[in-house]
């Protein structure tokens, strides 16, 4: 039996937009909430796989690591359907899961796990700006130059299709190892709201209400290859971007440990930084914002960082204020990694939301720079997302032992096989089956948060985090 098979249901997404995805990911487990429902499993693995979760470990390194590789490529699409691909579809499924009911906002912009949890505080809707279209083709995870020439020979039928978007073909061949021998990976980034948004701020944005524009500031080299389509070396992690392009010792022993033929990665020269292909916001939507508030009678205010990771401490914070306001004890800091949320059992169990992007040593030092400035927490709980290879840059079980030994009175993983870890295929359902057991406290959900409240603590709050809370 494939462990693709094993974990993968239903696919629930239109054709081409991936279940499994940071984007996909995150929409779910915002409109779980929104439903006031609990989000197991990543919200697309199948029940069917729980009974067998304690034998996914058991399974041989090499099998575990081939789950990942074939389970990536069961979601991608043939490179001759690119020319029938429309975003509009991704945007009418963004839609379609939410309630159909009043807000006083929503939130529209990059794509990040903390938005997730700010979207459940305020009770209202995320619309992402990326999504991932992976396309299948075989291709050893070095072979930078052969990827580039391959997308730019596949690219155009998409580019023409959809006229309204920016393409950004991603190829990580540190983190995303296992997925890219048999993936392309082509991120597109909307830059106009386009009817499916449109129509569902008409239909459920109170008057007079407030888009949240989400932009995340932060770039990444790339090689420009034609009119909104350029291709970026690597992303967001454990290394820096010149490494991907100029090669580093780290980089040298990766290949070497990884039996490769080379020491750093042939690639062409970068033309300059644009914004990053899965994080990064495309300014131009923001045009189109606010055209549609304009008209509409909309207000519009632009919460702007300059890292994916900057919004965590924010929302956290918001959380931390948020409880102490109503009387619970708000001493525990929950770390979830990448797709590993859950909004639900988070405000079940009282704990304070901190969103790490991935589990690399600049992650595991960006939650220490937290626990730095805030007040202590007494208990520090972080689940660990296993991406099945040992990349450059990864922080190790014991580094990351180290940040929850912050807790002044426990620290320890939720869902984390330990032993395992980073090829840990259980803790993709253990995460969340793990919760309730591991986290005995219970509180009741707290209403939306007002939106007024909201915004005087985003003005105040500039001051101690690296976020602006502007006006449109």
């Amino acid at each position: 039996m494939k462990l693709s098979n094993v974990l993968s249901g239903e696919r629930s997404t239109p054709r081409a937009l991936p279940n499994f995805d940071s984007t996909t990911v995150f929409v779910r487990a915002t409109a779980s909430y929104l439903c006031g429902e609990a989000f197991p499993r990543l919200g697309m693995i199948s029940p069917a796989a729980t009974p067998l979760t304690p034998l996914l470990n058991s399974l041989p390194r090499s099998v575990r690591t081939k789950g990942y590789t074939c389970g990536g490529a069961s979601e991608g699409i043939s490179p001759d359907e690119l020319g029938n691909v429309d975003v509009d579809s991704f945007r009418e499924w963004v839609v379609d899961q939410y309630p159909e009911r009043g807000y006083p906002a929503v939130i529209v912009g990059s794509s990040n796990g903390a938005a997730v949890f700010l979207a459940a505080a305020l009770g209202v809707p995320f619309f992402p700006q990326t999504f991932q279209l992976p396309i299948r083709r075989s291709m050893g995870a070095d072979e930078i130059r052969t990827d580039i020439a391959w997308g730019a020979h596949h690219a155009p039928p998409f580019l023409e299709a959809n006229p309204d978007v920016a393409l950004h073909q991603m190829h990580d061949p540190n983190q995303d190892r296992l997925m890219v021998r048999k993936l392309a990976y082509f991120r597109t980034k909307l830059r106009t709201l386009g009817a499916a948004y449109e129509s569902f701020l008409e239909t459920v944005l109170e008057p007079g209400g407030t888009i949240i524009v989400l932009e995340c500031g932060y770039e990444w080299p790339a090689i420009n290859l034609g009119d909104r389509y350029s291709f970026q070396l690597g992303g967001l992690g454990g290394l820096e971007s010149r490494e991907y392009y100029e090669g580093s010792e780290r980089i040298a022993r990766f290949l070497a440990e990884q039996d490769a033929d080379i020491r750093r990665w042939d690639v062409p020269e970068p033309d300059g930084e644009i914004s990053e292909a899965e994080w990064g916001f495309d300014d131009a939507l923001r045009d189109d914002i606010e055209r549609v508030a304009t008209s509409r009678g909309y207000d519009v205010r632009r919460l702007c960082f300059d890292d994916p990771r900057d919004l965590s401490p924010f929302v956290a914070d918001l959380y931390r204020d948020r409880y102490d306001r109503r009387g619970y004890d708000a001493n525990r800091l929950f770390v979830q990694s990448f797709a590993l949320v859950e909004p639900w059992w988070t405000l079940r169990t009282g704990s304070v939301p901190y969103w790490s992007a991935f589990n690399t040593q600049p992650d595991a030092e960006f939650v220490e720079e937290y626990l730095d400035d805030a007040a202590p927490y007494d208990d520090v709980r972080a689940t660990l997302f296993s991406h099945g290879v040992e990349s450059a840059g990864l922080a190790s079980i014991d580094r990351w032992r180290r940040v929850l030994e912050r807790g002044r009175v426990r620290g320890d993983f939720v869902g984390v096989d330990t032993a395992a870890y980073p090829y840990d295929v259980e803790t993709h359902i253990r995460y969340h089956a793990d919760l309730p057991d591991e986290i005995g406290d219970r509180y009741p959900h707290p209403p939306p948060m007002a939106f007024d409240r909201f915004d005087s603590f985003a003005f105040g709050a500039q001051e101690e985090h690296a976020v602006e809370w502007l006006e449109g």
